[in-house]
């Protein structure tokens, strides 16, 4: 069988690294303080967003159901879900979550350091209130808005990360 044909003409991989990007903090503005965002790839078309996330300290998001998979590596500091308080993540932890999962993400007000995470999701979180009410939907679209909105607001340069289409970046 012959080599594929390359669907893309790759010239250098695509690559970022993390050290020399910008982490927005509180990315997540009034909604969710504490949570400062990197983003490393955001695909709407098949919702596939890929960040960077530090949680600072006492950080509680709201309830949540995953339409889809995540992939979440915690690289320092601890956190855990409400719902399984005797399964702390910490450094080196490896999580995966199915579709269909409903958790509370929790970080420690008495943690020493921001947990930094690097996660992978596949679909959106749909979020819920205490009394589980909606409350909203986040996905790669929503972030890649919020991330556009923020940088506009701050007068910042434009967020470099790995977009879909054309196998590039959004700034060359």
């Amino acid at each position: 069988m012959p080599m594929p044909i390359p669907v893309f003409d790759h010239k250098e991989l695509l690559t970022l690294n993390t050290n020399e990007l910008p982490i927005y903090e509180d990315a997540m503005g009034p909604y969710f303080p504490g949570v400062d965002v990197q983003p490393l790839y955001l695909d709407p078309n098949v919702g596939v967003w890929c960040l960077r996330v530090r949680f600072h300290p006492g950080v509680t998001l709201p309830c949540h159901y995953h339409t889809g998979v995540v992939h979440l590596f915690t690289m320092s500091g601890k956190w855990n879900y409400v719902e399984y308080p005797d399964q702390p993540q910490t450094a080196g932890c490896y999580l995966f979550e199915p579709g269909g999962s409903i958790h509370t993400f929790s970080v420690p007000a008495d943690n020493t350091e921001i947990t930094d995470t690097f996660m992978v999701v596949y679909g959106a979180n749909i979020n819920f209130d205490a009394e589980g009410n909606y409350v909203n939907t986040m996905d790669a679209s929503d972030i890649t808005l919020m991330i556009d909105r923020l940088v506009k607001e701050r007068g910042l340069e434009p967020a470099k990360y790995i977009r879909p289409g054309h196998a590039g970046y959004t700034v060359e």
